[in-house]
């Protein structure tokens, strides 16, 4: 009875832990440039000593040492891992709205705590013209921080990333590509960083294809239909251990309350 508890705990944690990815990946499906979560799972094998034996057995009716090999199967998650593939491009209008035309590309902003990635697109201007997420991280070009000169009525983004104030260049915006973006970790605010001990190698972008699309944002990768079903769908599982747990609790109970009255 133990093996059905603990296989249906675990299972049903392993339910909840999705659970918590979806939920966010809901949460943030009107989030510009978020990449969703996806998770893989795989199965644990719990082995005995005796699993490996094949003893010789001198006849037919000769009874075996060791009892059969019974192998449980435990689903574990195996890995998460983030989705970059291309979200759909939303037009705006707005001269600050730049969109990535490419998977493996981001842009660089600066914040109190260092330097980071995002595929956020959304942009404001500051007091004295610098160009900056809404959380007030300036977002850099080739140069450093991009300083819109006071008075410019027309601002132009081409898709290589130049930036022209009134039709004269002022600084081109850094897009960098990554070797491998599951080298990556989420930080939080839409924001990128290299995990630990994982050498990350940077390219510029631009050489690789990449572009940007100025009045425009992309949109979150996340299939609102798809992760309600995957929501539904691990409900009902989290559902089916707690019935199987519920399940042996009522075996256990019936048989200490029999083993009570034959010893009585």
């Amino acid at each position: 009875m133990q093996d059905a508890v603990f296989s249906s705990l675990f299972g049903a944690l392993t339910t909840e832990h999705r659970l918590n990815f979806i939920a966010n990946n809901l949460a943030n499906a009107n989030t510009i440039g978020y990449k969703q979560t996806q998770l893989s799972f795989k199965d644990t094998m719990a082995y005995y000593a005796h699993d490996e034996i094949r003893e010789p057995l001198m006849n037919l009716r000769s009874k075996p040492l060791f009892p059969e090999p019974k192998n449980m199967v435990r689903p574990r998650i195996g890995v998460s891992r983030t989705d970059y593939t291309q979200g759909s491009m939303q037009f705006t209008g707005d001269p600050l709205d730049i969109a990535i035309s490419g998977e493996n590309a981001f842009f660089r902003v600066g914040t109190p705590t260092g330097n980071y990635l995002t595929r956020s697109g959304h942009f404001v201007l500051s007091g004295d013209g610098m160009i900056m997420t809404p959380e007030g991280w300036p977002l850099l070009g080739a140069g450093g921080n991009i300083i819109v000169p006071p008075g410019t009525r027309s601002l132009a983004i081409s898709e290589d990333g130049t930036v022209q104030a009134d039709g004269v260049a002022i600084e081109q915006i850094a897009l960098v590509s990554v070797d491998n973006p599951q080298n990556l970790e989420k930080l939080g605010r839409n924001l990128y960083r290299n995990r630990t001990n994982v050498d990350v190698a940077e390219e510029d972008a631009y050489a690789l294809g990449a572009r940007v699309e100025q009045g425009y944002v992309e949109k979150a990768n996340v299939n609102v239909v798809t992760e309600m079903v995957n929501m539904i769908e691990v409900q009902r599982q989290f559902e089916a251990y707690q019935k199987v747990m519920q399940s042996v609790d009522s075996l256990d109970r019936q048989a200490n309350e029999k083993i009570g009255r034959r010893q009585g």
